[in-house]
């Protein structure tokens, strides 16, 4: 019984893992985030919130494949 817990230990600590690397890149490139208003022209109309999240979704599984060591590719 111990074994078959111990078993899912290490994919469950590569996602936690992978989670902790996608708050801190989302955190620090400000993905996921609305645009923050400001005065005169703008370049590009405000992301819509599903776009935030397939955004952070790619991020996810780009961070998951860093955490087990695969290349990304795009």
């Amino acid at each position: 019984m111990d074994a078959l817990n111990g078993a899912g230990l290490g994919a469950r600590r590569n996602e936690d893992i992978a989670l902790d690397l996608l708050k801190f890149v989302a955190a620090t490139a400000g993905v996921g985030k609305p645009a923050a208003p400001s005065t005169g022209f703008t370049g590009t109309a405000g992301t819509k919130p599903d776009e935030h999240v397939t955004q952070l979704l790619e991020l996810y599984g780009r961070c998951l494949k860093a955490v087990e060591g695969e290349e990304a590719t795009k």
